[in-house]
This record gives structure tokens, sequence and C-alpha cells, in this order.
């Protein structure tokens, strides 16, 4: 399959940080959410040629009913832990959508957790406010220099969110977040998300998602009202093709001033580094991970992860 060589960049045109309405409240020791609306100005991606027709996964969803079960466990409006006895993901999972669970396959002798979501399957929060997801909170780490969190897995991803438009497109895999001082923007934000944009085939593949482009999505300054994001593409990877992915934040003395120091989100996804350091670190007191499927503005998102090891170091 052809890799595109193509590299976007794009600033938000606005931010909307929607905080009381559009919020869900913290429950069963889950982290608050707030709702980014993001504008992009950009075309589609080129679609990839490939004359063979895109392959199945074993354990993929290929129903065309993308509607919330009328009754059943999907329903459970107890609790958003929704979860199967020793899974093999870890973390504890945050489950708002109503079309599926959490649930496993096992493929060539290796465990895949499922994370299936569609468009309108949040049953917890205000209609129209929060997106959906099944995603997995892993533990926190200080802001003390020294100290981080850090996540390895494979992933596949079968399927994004395809709500029409490039800036409504995609679904994210994982992302960092942490709370920082001096007020300003969501409770509970996010810094760093990476975010996986569907690319179409050609032929007999045409109308299908054959490869998605893996994106950065990440935070210009902390809290600012409206100051939007920046979306750096990363790279492209196939349909049901297992990526490794390694994701560290955290902080370390700044090596130009000991006095001062580097608040970092690296990640190695297919064996290429991407590094980055958040801005305003003095700003910043935690790091901490999520992974799974969050967001899905149109159709369907199937994300699978498999080989998940987290590791904390505090200071």
């Amino acid at each position: 399959m052809k890799k595109s060589k193509f590299i976007y960049k794009y600033v938000s045109i606005f931010t909307i940080i929607v905080c009381t309405a559009f919020s869900s409240c913290t429950k069963d020791g889950l982290e608050v959410y707030s709702e980014d609306i993001i504008v992009y100005d950009n075309p589609d991606p080129d679609p990839v040629t490939d004359p063979n027709p895109v392959v199945v996964a074993a354990d993929e969803d290929t129903s065309t009913d993308l509607a919330c079960p009328s009754s059943g466990v999907y329903q459970n409006n107890v609790t958003r832990n929704v979860d199967i006895a020793n899974p093999a993901n870890v973390g504890e999972v945050d489950d708002r959508s109503c079309y599926s669970d959490y649930s496993e396959s096992i493929i060539d002798g290796t465990t895949w957790g499922i994370y299936n979501i569609t468009d309108g399957s949040n049953h917890w929060d205000t209609p129209g406010t929060l997106q959906p997801r099944i995603e997995r909170s892993l533990p926190i780490a200080n802001s003390n220099v020294g100290s981080f969190v850090k996540f390895n897995g494979d992933f596949r991803i079968l399927e994004v969110g395809d709500a029409g438009s490039f800036d409504q497109d995609g679904t994210y895999i994982a992302q960092a977040k942490g709370q920082h001082t001096g007020g300003g923007g969501s409770a509970d934000p996010a810094i760093c998300l990476y975010l996986a944009k569907p690319v179409y085939g050609t032929g007999v593949n045409a109308d299908k998602q054959v490869a998605f482009d893996i994106y950065a999505e990440r935070i210009l300054e902390r809290g600012g009202s409206g100051s939007g994001r920046e979306v750096v593409f990363l790279k492209q990877v196939d349909k049901n093709e297992i990526v490794s992915f390694e994701m560290k934040v955290g902080f370390i003395e700044d090596p130009s001033n000991p006095a001062l120091k580097i608040h970092y989100c690296n990640a190695i996804i297919g064996g290429e580094a991407f590094n980055w350091n958040i801005p305003d670190p003095d700003r910043g007191t935690q790091s901490k991970i999520r992974y799974g499927a969050y967001r899905v503005k149109g159709g369907r998102a199937q994300i699978r992860w498999a080989n998940t090891t987290h590791e904390r170091v505090q200071n």
C-alpha cells in the first residue's frame, strides 16, 4: 500500500471550553471531562490506491446497525466501570457508550481489548455534549522532577469516526492529561491527544477505510480560552496493522536552567519517535494517560489494544 508523505499542521480557529452544562461530574473516582469544539481549515487527505480488496478483520464488527440495543447490559446506567473479570488491558475502564461494552478477542494467541463506539451512543452525559468513549485511565504521577507515567501497548485500528468533513472525522486512541495552576480552561484538561483519521481507497476499496493517518492534537497554552490546539501529522498506518505504541509523560530538569523544569509528552509509534515539550511546564501539576477509543462524530469507531503495560515513578 502506498504511503502518503504529506504533513499537515493546523491551528484551530477557535476552541470552546464548555465547563458547566457540558461537563460530566466526577463519579466513581473517574475523571471529569470538558469538550473542545475545534475547527480546521484543510482539504481531505488523498485516497490510498490499492488494487486488492480490503480484508475484514477476524474481530471486526460488520453490523450495519449502529444504534444502541433497546435493552440489555449496554443500557447500564449504574456505573461507567463496565468491565470483564481480569481484563487483559491495564487500567480502570470509563464506559460511556451504550453501543457495546468492553470485550476481548484472541487472535493467534494474542488477547485484544475491543473498544467499539458509535455516534450518539453516550448514554451518560447530556445528549449533544460529550463524545462517546470507552477508555481506560491509569494512575497519576506528580509534578516533581523525575516523576513520570509510561504506557506501552500494541494497537490495531479497524474503523474510525466519519462525519463527512475533515475537521469532524476521526477518533482518539490515547491521550495525555493533567491539571494546572493559575485557572483557565477545563478542570481536567487534555494536553495531547493521538487522533486517527480515515483514509479511503479507490476502485474495489472505494468508500472503504483502508488506512489511517495518525495526528498529535496538542494544546498551544494551558487553560487559554480560545487558544485552540495544533494538529500535527505523524504517520500513516494500514487497517488492522499491528502497531507498537509507547507514551511517556513526566517532568525533567531543564538542562539550560536547573531552577526550571520541562513537562514532556513523548511517543514512539511503530518505532518512530515523536517527542514534544508541553507549554508552561511550571504550571503543570500532574501527568496522566488514558487510552482506548474516544470521539466518534459520525459512524462507528473500532480500536483494538493488546500487550498493555503501565509504569509510574513518583519522586
